[in-house]
């Protein structure tokens, strides 16, 4: 098997070279979020926004998060998929819940 470099021409149309694409892994199915929001409330609220999209993706998800209370500012969430495809695919979506 043989590896060619390719070196990207730009477009005539707009002058503009780009690669783009994932790479998809074995085992990589367990997509990380972070939410800052001030006190326990909001930080949940947030997440349910992000465990409701997870549920679009497959609904057989299991997330952990870290221990949050009142004072908290962030929470960690990590939700695993069936597949890589499953968190790509969560992934790409939640990019609009970002703010």
């Amino acid at each position: 098997m043989t590896t060619e470099n390719q070196e990207y021409q730009p477009c005539d149309a707009c002058g503009v070279s780009a690669e783009m694409g994932f790479m998809i892994k074995e085992n990589d199915d367990i997509a990380d979020v972070q939410i800052f929001a001030k006190g326990k409330t909001a930080l949940e609220l947030e997440l349910a926004n992000y465990l409701a999209l997870a549920k679009q993706v497959n609904a057989s998800f299991k997330v952990e998060t870290t221990p949050v209370d009142e004072t908290s500012t962030e929470l960690t969430a990590r939700i695993q998929f069936e597949c890589s495809a499953e968190k790509l695919i969560f992934e790409l979506k939640s990019r609009s819940l970002a703010k």
